[in-house]
């Protein structure tokens, strides 16, 4: 590998870790996932005190339980963290007065725009960092003033879009200013590597940390995830424009069966009700929606969030000293 080479690679890394670094004030550039009645307090507290930047997802709350989550997570951690809403959510609006109220420095934002809000948070020091499935969107934030974007790639768990990660970060990348942030298909210190070398400046995680001790779902739940493979996740609701990649059970399979035969929206919603709970809360692997990504594969032990959290960025970090002693 010639010289010139290993620098280039080597200020690529260290820059691009800087940049979400020193944004956020975290030690590693990550960010954990917005994940719907999983991340709790509990799980964020957990990732922001071991250097990465922890969210409260707001989901389908009302603003009362994010508040009190919000206070809970300052009871755990005097590390930044922030609060992602689901701008889809009938307490949205709610919500984005009780950040501003609580004093949340940063918020993710998913499913739609965040447009309306935007004036107000940037007017209270907040910085706004959108999920994103397309460049399109991204430069349209970018626009409305957020700070960062993150792309996420159709190989994530939950609701997702079309696009994969290696096809859109890129894209993005090249067509706005602001950080890119990577999400989807993320496991290990090799996708946070490929991650920086397609232009984004940090990560986003989900499906490594579920099966984490800090994590609050069900046992049952964890150990899916860690005994699954490659080809063991499934997408439905794509013939309702509604995509969730799930992993595979006899739920997840029969949704996928009458969807294909045509069934009414309406009976299809009624299989769904209140699926996700019953998978994070009661362990139900039959019935639940066990949301989680394409690299379940890669998850393989149940870790602390601290254990997961070094084994992405420690070899990464090694690389980059190998590079400058190549020079």
């Amino acid at each position: 590998m010639g010289a010139l080479h290993t620098e280039v690679l080597s200020s690529t890394y260290e820059a691009s870790m800087r940049n979400i670094t020193e944004l956020l004030h975290i030690k590693y550039p990550v960010i954990q996932g917005g994940m719907a009645n999983i991340a709790t307090a509990e799980l964020a507290s957990a990732v922001s005190n071991a250097g990465g930047l922890g969210l409260i997802g707001a989901g389908g709350y009302d603003q009362e339980w994010v508040r009190n989550e919000i206070r809970k997570m300052k009871s755990l951690t005097d590390k930044p963290f922030g609060v992602n809403i689901m701008l889809m959510s009938p307490h949205a609006k709610d919500i984005a007065e009780v950040v501003i109220e609580e004093g949340v420095k940063i918020v993710t934002t998913g499913a739609g725009s965040p447009g309306i809000y935007m004036e107000k948070w940037k007017a209270h020091g907040i910085i706004v960092i959108p999920v994103v499935p397309s460049a399109a969107l991204a430069k349209r934030v970018e626009r409305m003033g957020a700070d960062a974007v993150i792309c996420e790639g159709t190989e994530a768990g939950g609701h997702i879009g079309e696009l994969t990660t290696m096809a859109l970060v890129p894209q993005v990348v090249d067509q706005v200013s602001i950080p890119v942030i990577a999400a989807g298909g993320i496991a290990d210190h090799r996708g946070v590597l490929a991650a920086f070398a397609l232009g984004a400046k940090g990560i986003q995680i989900g499906t490594v940390l579920l099966a984490t001790k800090e994590c609050p779902i069900h046992e049952n739940y964890k150990l899916k995830i860690v005994s699954s493979k490659d080809t063991d996740t499934i997408v439905t609701g794509r013939q309702t424009k509604a995509p969730v990649r799930v992993l595979r059970n006899p739920m997840a399979v029969k949704y996928v069966e009458l969807s294909n035969q045509g069934v009414d929206l309406e009976t299809l919603e009624k299989m769904t009700l209140g699926s996700l709970r019953r998978a994070v809360f009661d362990g139900d692997m039959e019935t639940g929606s066990v949301m989680a990504g394409q690299i379940s594969g890669l998850v393989k032990e149940i870790k602390s969030v601290k254990d997961v959290l070094q084994s992405l960025f420690d070899p990464v970090d090694q690389y980059r000293l190998s590079l400058e002693v190549m020079k």
